[in-house]
Parts: C-alpha cells; structure tokens; sequence
C-alpha cells in the first residue's frame, strides 16, 4: 500500500484520482491487484465511472484489465483509425457468469439472459454504453433482417451491433455483420453520430483465423468470444504477455 501511495504521489493526475473514489474500492484495487499498472487501471476506472464497491470488485474479479488490454492490442486498423480513440472500450473476451446458461444454450437464450441481466450486461460491456434494442429491426429492399443487440455508446458517438453467435467463430459472420453496418450507417444513422461499429461476439475464436477474416474488412469491427465462467487470471496473465512480445517483436526493426 505504502508503495503504490508513494509512486503515484508525484503523478498530479493519478494523486487527484487517489482522492476520488471511496475507501472500499482503495482496499479492493490494493488487495486484488498486484502491478502498479493494474492498480492505475482500475484506480481510474473507478474515479472515471463512480463504481459502487460491489461492481469494481467484480470488475477486477473478472479481470478486466487483461482483458481490455488484450482487445487493444488487436484492434483492426480501422478501429484504430477511428475518429475517437478507441482504446480501453472493448474486451478480448467478455465473462457473462452472472446468467447461469446451461452448457446447451442458444442464441435466443444468450440473448434474453443478457437483456434480463441488464445492468450487470452493462457493467460488463462496459461504461457508456446504453441499449437501443433486442432484436431490433432493419430493412433492406424488401427483406428484413434483425441485429441481436443494438447499443449506443455515448464516448464514442456511436451505434454499436452486438452479434451474438454459441458457435466458434467463422469468417461468413463479418460479412453479416458488415451488412448490417453498412444498413446502419445508411438508413439510421444521424449526421452528427461516427460510423457504427460492430462487436462479434463467439463461443470461441482461433486468433489465425479472425486475423485473416479481418485483413481486408473495411468495416469498424471486434471479434471477441465470451466465457460463462470467471477465467483462470494466470492464463490470462500469460497470453496477454505473449501478445505483448509478439507486438513488440513485430513493431521492432530488424537491424
């Protein structure tokens, strides 16, 4: 405790912070956390957002912070290029154990749970962003289609489509998701508001293949998968700092 104090004692930014949040979630950042970046994560989450004690610690339960950082080493140029930052808005993976599903569950069950559980939906999604609606509708000629979940994300400006799939992830559901924001951006959208972007969420995800499925996707989009289950933190440590050393290998010139 003493340690993280007195390193952040300097930074006026982040000693502002140390005294915006409450006692509670002092002690659950200090317990539950174990580097001092971690620890600055969460410390500005919790004065950014205004966290009751309850959320932040399942927030860090779920280890978000891995997590987060682990999406914003993959994000597609696009995002990237997005006319507002968009890093440490989406998740690698997103943790739903609040819904108790079945092993067996379908889309629709997905669905209606996460519209049930709305507010811990939210947490996990993330601040600033806000329902527009389940299943809402689109038209395009004469045929009507469906987006699973429709947010609105007040940081960003932004339409967000939530496509919800039990499966493993296949390279056809970012042409679907594409449609859907192109229909998006053309009929809905209003002037002021940023190009939609699109979260493809999957039982499970080969990274190989998303990273060429996306190569050439014009779109603003995020594949990621989702966990019914709180995930082994170790396990996360160790692929977040794979990713890590293979980014820095990459963005490294050969001498």
């Amino acid at each position: 405790m003493k340690q993280f104090y007195e390193t952040y004692s300097g930074n006026e930014k982040l000693s502002t912070l140390l005294t915006e949040i409450s006692w509670s979630n002092h002690l659950h950042i200090i317990a539950k956390t174990k580097t001092l970046e971690e620890k600055a994560f969460y410390l500005d989450l919790a004065a950014k957002h205004h966290y009751p004690a309850r959320d932040l610690a399942r927030i860090i339960d779920s280890d978000t912070y891995e997590r987060t950082r682990m999406a914003d080493l993959k994000l597609s140029s696009v995002l990237t290029e997005f006319p507002i930052p968009t890093t440490g808005v989406f998740k690698d993976s997103y943790i739903f154990e609040f819904l108790g599903l079945p092993d067996d569950h379908k889309e629709n069950d997905l669905r209606q749970a996460l519209v049930s559980h709305l507010k811990r939906f939210l947490t996990e999604l993330g601040a600033d962003f806000s329902l527009i609606g389940e299943e809402y509708p689109l038209q395009v000629g004469v045929k009507d289609f469906r987006i699973d979940l429709l947010m609105f994300h007040r940081g960003l400006n932004c339409m967000v489509a939530i496509e919800l799939k039990t499966t493993d992830f296949q390279p056809s559901y970012v042409g679907q998701l594409q449609f859907y924001l192109e229909a998006l951006d053309t009929d809905i959208k209003k002037p002021h508001e940023n190009p939609s972007i699109g979260i493809l969420i999957c039982k499970t995800k080969d990274d190989e293949v998303v990273k060429y499925a996306m190569n050439r996707n014009m779109s603003p989009t995020m594949i990621a998968e989702y966990e019914t289950k709180l995930i082994n933190k170790s396990l996360l440590q160790k692929k977040l700092q794979e990713l890590n050393n293979l980014t820095f290998e990459q963005e490294t010139p050969c001498e």
